[in-house]
């Protein structure tokens, strides 16, 4: 475990490899899982603000599974808000490309230039999950392994890019650039040290 100010990284945010394969995986984790992308407390207005803008972007099921229950729900087996899904099923800001694949319907609003904000963090940070630390004051940066992302672990094993690095710009966009640069320094002394004389 490493100790960035107040924030706790799991060994496994620093060790493990990542880069996503969409070509593999087809954005699995927009449509599989319980629950809908976890949100943050700051992000709950922003979702209501750009939903008549972003609506042009979405599926008409999604529109209509937001209209029906908001624009984030609150998840009481988490604790938390999340985002609202399609029948129990699909994130309802997900739309698909041509080849079927998975989109952000709120990136693809931000990428046209119509609003300022990408996605919800816990997207952008995907695999990387933050949670509140039983240490009080602090949070905790954990990998959560998942079997559809196997694709993604083969191919950052492959171009050796360490997962926290490839959630570089979300963590940056979190916590700051000055976060990030002492989380390099920190994982790169990391790996040195475990290397064998």
């Amino acid at each position: 475990m490493l100790i960035i100010r107040d924030i706790l990284v799991s060994d496994e945010v620093v060790q493990a490899h990542f880069v996503c394969q969409l070509d593999a995986c087809k954005g699995a984790c927009c449509w599989e899982g319980d629950y809908g992308a976890p949100l943050e407390i700051a992000e709950l207005p922003v979702l209501e603000q750009i939903f008549p803008l972003i609506r042009n972007f979405l599926t008409p099921q999604g529109v209509a599974a937001i209209e029906a229950q908001g624009t984030a729900v609150y998840n009481e087996a988490q604790e938390s808000y999340a985002t609202p899904l399609i029948n129990g099923g699909p994130c309802a800001y997900m739309t698909r490309d041509n080849e079927g694949g998975a989109q952000c319907g709120i990136e693809r609003a931000w990428q046209a230039g119509v609003i300022d904000f990408q996605k919800p963090v816990s997207c952008h940070l995907y695999p990387v999950r933050v949670s509140v630390s039983d240490i009080p004051g602090f949070e905790a940066l954990n990998y959560e392994q998942w079997h559809i992302c196997s694709a993604a672990c083969a191919l950052g094993k492959a171009l050796k890019v360490p997962l926290y690095q490839f959630v570089k710009h979300a963590l940056i966009r979190k916590y700051g650039e000055d976060f990030y640069q002492e989380l390099d320094e920190v994982a790169h002394q990391y790996s040195s040290a475990e290397k064998p004389e």
